[in-house]
Parts: structure tokens; C-alpha cells; sequence
């Protein structure tokens, strides 16, 4: 029974990130919209720091207990997170199209 539980709230978890998600971007587009600004700023400003907000936290978490090392995993975190997002977007944009180097 315990098992069924947690694989219910694995899957409502799952539905719950994807439609903040879909709400997300969809009031990007409003606001692109709305303020007339071109919607690939917006995807480049507002939703690139919607995806940066967990390493934030994280960071200011980290840094705010004073642990041993909280600076040193605030930086990693975010360089490390950004790192890993440009590599994806680039072997995502390779896999559909090759890339002139």
C-alpha cells in the first residue's frame, strides 16, 4: 500500500510540475504581449530565470546555514546548473540540426 501512495504522489508531482510549467510559459507569452517586447527576449530573460530559481534558492539557503563550504556549493551550483543547461540546449539543437563549427 505504501508503495502505491508514493508512486500516486510521484505522479501527481509529475502533472503539477507540468502544468506550472505550461502557466509558466504561457504568461511569458502574455507579458511578451502585453508589454510588446519580442516573446525571445522574454524566453531569454523571464523564463531563464524561472529555471535558475531552484539553483538560487539552493545557493541562498546554503550560504544563509554558514556551513562549512556554503559559498563554495552556492557558486558550483550555479555554474555547474548553467553549464549543464547550455550543453543540453546545444546537443538538443545538434540532434535536430547539425552545427556548423
Amino acid at each position: 500500500m505504501p508503495f502505491l501512495i508514493s508512486s500516486l504522489q510521484i505522479v501527481v508531482g509529475i502533472l503539477l510540475l507540468f502544468g506550472g510549467g505550461e502557466l509558466f510559459v504561457a504568461g511569458s507569452v502574455a507579458v511578451a504581449l502585453l508589454l510588446g517586447i519580442p516573446q525571445l527576449v522574454i524566453g531569454l530573460t523571464v523564463v531563464s530565470l524561472g529555471t535558475s530559481a531552484p539553483e538560487l534558492f539552493v545557493s541562498l539557503l546554503s550560504t544563509l546555514q554558514g556551513g562549512e563550504g556554503g559559498d563554495a556549493l552556492a557558486v558550483s551550483n550555479v555554474v555547474g546548473s548553467n553549464i549543464f543547461n547550455v550543453l543540453v540546449v546545444l546537443g538538443c539543437s545538434a540532434l535536430v540540426m547539425p552545427l556548423r563549427v
